[in-house]
């Protein structure tokens, strides 16, 4: 039973502020520190479930926040960590997962307040949408699980995460480790209680994927991604990539019968955005 964990940071207990996640801020080692609590912890639980193998992908910002010396269970965990991959929080999904684990994920930058609230460059993308309805991070993400059948088995982060990321999660556990208050303030569960939570929920989502209980996320072969952009050159640079259409002035549309196409390009727009100047 092989695990794959996408972990970010905003939507881990306690974390509220930019300053715990932005390496070289005072508050980061402290983030840091409850990231890492919460991620041991869905390890943990998915090894007590049964699974033997367990992939992390490092998500957040430079993708290198954790000490691997300190993550949980080494005779089964491999870590992918650091800058420009390919596939950026999705790197290592692929068809020899059985399911997916999202840990420490956050709202959208369009949805409803959520803590530290970001759809991947907040100073690029100012809404994204799936065939018309709007997600965030998780939501681009299952992009790439449908595209190879991989069920999303765990959910955690706050209230707004697990309401966007239940279309394309049905059957999945989920632990709502704060409510949100505003973007920058949120009444989470202590941090204790809250791995104690995610360890349940992942020993439970591993029960239901070995029980044949998890369904992949259900999007078409011609499933079109929109994003709103910043300003109107942002959407301009985004269509020097291939597969790219500019819709109106700020809004571009990546369609196609293949979703790993589609994210592929998405990832190809976030990069290019980013050097031109949104970031």
């Amino acid at each position: 039973m092989k695990i794959w964990i996408s972990y970010d940071m905003e939507g881990v207990a306690g974390i509220v502020d930019w300053d715990q996640c932005r390496p070289g801020a005072p508050g980061y080692a402290l983030g840091c520190d409850l990231l890492l609590a919460e991620v041991n912890a869905a390890i943990e639980g998915a090894v007590a479930g049964g699974a033997t193998e367990v992939l992390l992908n490092d998500s957040h910002s430079r993708m290198a926040n954790l000490d691997p010396r300190a993550i949980a269970q080494p005779e089964v965990v491999r870590m992918i960590t650091g800058r420009h991959k390919p596939m950026y929080m999705v790197q290592g999904l692929d068809a020899s997962v059985d399911a997916a684990f999202l840990v420490g994920y956050h709202g959208s930058i369009s949805g409803a307040p959520s803590t530290l609230s970001h759809t991947y460059n907040p100073e690029v993308f100012t809404g994204a949408r799936v065939n018309g309805a709007w997600v965030g991070e998780s939501g681009i993400n299952a992009l790439v699980a449908a595209h190879h059948d991989v069920p999303i088995a765990l959910v955690t982060g706050d209230e707004v995460t697990w309401t966007e990321t239940v279309p394309f999660a049905p059957d999945a556990e989920h632990v709502v480790t704060k409510t949100s208050i505003t973007r920058a303030s949120a009444d989470a569960l202590h941090p204790a209680v809250s791995c104690a939570r995610i360890r349940a929920a992942a020993t439970a989502a591993v029960a239901k994927v070995t029980a044949g209980g998890m369904r992949a996320p259900d999007l078409p072969a011609d499933t079109t991604l929109e994003l709103d952009v910043l300003t109107s050159d942002m959407a301009d640079v985004a269509t020097w990539v291939g597969g790219v259409d500019r819709v109106s002035e700020r809004t571009i549309a990546i369609s196609g019968g293949d979703l790993l196409s589609v994210f592929t390009r998405f990832v190809a727009v976030n990069y290019i955005t980013r050097q031109a100047g949104g970031r």
